[in-house]
């Protein structure tokens, strides 16, 4: 249930190339044989420090709106359905764990000119000792080249602010009418938004404003619901636009449903089920009346709305909370779920009633999963961050293939000593972030990852996620 970044000091900006591990290009190349590091395994001597290295990646920025935040979400935009072209425009929806709960506020913003440019994994030719060892003359190549590819390094950050009373535990957009959001405070209330206006103004806007430009506004909610208990868990329906379902501290699930454009009917009976909080709701992606949730109780409860208010299914899923749970909307048949121990496990839910459902469990993580999420561009990807300030990438179609590693050690004439133990579904490791708390993937944009915690915001494009949509495919 590790969750909290209450009463954390307001974030102070840092200068570029300040973030060691994310956010920051490296300084200098290694001239010597790649080591690949294990986080929660390996040390660093005094004075020592890891880089980032930027050839890992086809983007990478960070940013911050001044509190931490807890909880986000990527608004779905009209700039087009499959974008691949840098640079990116991404609109956001956040809400704020501030000191004092009158400081809080949902921040809606844009960030524009995001840059990068597309990797190859394997280089076109052999690099030279000479090479690595121009490291300054390469890196402003790449950077020139970045320039030339995507346009300048740095994003135009646009933020508009609506004040809300008390932390906001998460924040969800809805998909089909994404001005539409709802956000769980830890004052007990669900709240529902339209910030339509904000999102028109800054679609119109090109200026960029700094943190303390930026006014907070006052803004009255479409709707308002008092839970008996505060809570994280909420989730609007993919299927039925404005049926949104929230979950609280007590154990209780209530189903909210649209009565028109700006009203919704909550049930006042609620879904009880679990033997404690209810931590995470999913809706299924093929079935408009059936949900999962998750819960400190160690247990997954899977729901039909028309069957009254027990599980159709329940079952044990892991020896500690189950944190956070994800439906898979390409692979409909398979549920992710992460757990406080580190844990997490793959699902196939036409197994149910053979008893044994799992079909992957990873040990990687050694502690709390705190975010989970099935990629919408590749059924078998899926990324995972953990408190141990690691957001991973996983692949579970992969195997360990001797002969194709050795091809590739030839190819790039590397001396790689990869660990023997490292899963070979792990397909990227991120770091440099302190207490992650959150990820999503961008619906529109093939392979950009954006998360939060508590020192910001990191929006990420690893080099080696592919994917099977036509490279010349754009917006």
């Amino acid at each position: 249930m590790v969750r909290s970044i209450k009463n954390l000091k307001k974030v102070k900006r840092k200068s570029k190339g300040s973030r060691n591990g994310a956010g920051a290009s490296s300084s200098s190349v290694p001239s010597m044989p790649a080591k690949v590091w294990q986080p929660g395994v390996d040390k660093l001597d005094e004075g020592e420090e890891l880089q980032c290295d930027p050839s890992a990646y086809n983007s990478l920025h960070a940013f911050h709106i001044g509190w931490p935040c807890l909880s986000f979400d990527i608004v779905r935009d009209s700039l087009g359905l499959v974008r691949t072209e840098f640079p990116h425009t991404v609109y956001l929806v956040a809400g704020t764990q501030a000191e004092k709960a009158s400081w809080n506020s949902i921040g809606i913003f844009k960030i524009s000119n995001v840059s990068g440019k597309r990797r190859e994994l394997l280089p076109n030719k052999p690099e030279t000792e000479d090479a690595d060892m121009d490291s300054d003359s390469s890196d402003s190549d790449e950077d020139s080249e970045d320039e030339e590819d995507g346009g300048s390094k740095a994003p135009i950050l646009q933020l508009r602010k609506v004040a809300h009373e008390g932390c906001i535990n998460r924040i969800r957009a809805m998909q089909q009418n994404p001005h539409i959001c709802a956000s769980w405070s830890d004052s007990g209330h669900v709240q529902i938004w339209d910030f339509s206006s904000h999102l028109n103004i800054l679609a119109e806007s090109e200026a960029e404003v700094s943190q303390g430009e930026s006014s907070v506004f006052n803004q009255a909610p479409l709707m308002k619901f008092k839970h008996k208990d505060e809570g994280y868990a909420i989730d609007w329906s993919p299927l039925v636009p404005g049926r949104l379902l929230s979950g609280d501290c007590k154990n209780f699930i209530h189903l909210w449903e649209p009565s028109s454009g700006t009203s919704w009917n909550v049930d006042a009976a609620p879904f009880v089920g679990h033997s404690a909080s209810v931590e995470d709701l999913q809706w299924s992606p093929t079935e408009p009346h059936v949900f999962a949730s998750s819960s400190v109780d160690g247990n997954i409860a899977v729901w039909d709305v028309r069957s009254g208010k027990s599980p159709a299914a329940y079952f044990k899923a892991h020896n500690a909370d189950v944190n956070v749970i994800s439906w898979n909307r390409l692979a409909s048949c398979m549920l992710a779920s992460g757990c406080d121990d580190g844990t997490f496990s793959i699902r196939d839910l036409r197994l149910l009633k053979e008893g044994d459902s799992v079909v992957a469990h990873f040990e990687y993580h050694k502690h709390p999963i705190t975010s989970i999420e099935w990629s919408p561009h590749e059924a078998s990807t899926l990324a995972v961050s953990s408190s141990d300030n690691q957001l991973t990438i996983w692949d579970l179609s992969l195997e360990k293939d001797e002969e194709e590693e050795a091809e590739f050690k030839a190819k790039t004439k590397e001396q790689v000593n990869a660990p023997e133990d490292l899963p070979p579904q792990l397909l990227f490791v991120h770091q440099g972030q302190k207490d992650l708390k959150e990820l999503h993937w961008h619906a529109q944009i093939p392979g950009m990852v954006v998360s939060t915690a508590a020192d910001g915001f990191n929006i990420l494009m690893p080099s080696n996620i592919q994917t099977t949509l036509p490279s010349d495919v754009a917006a």
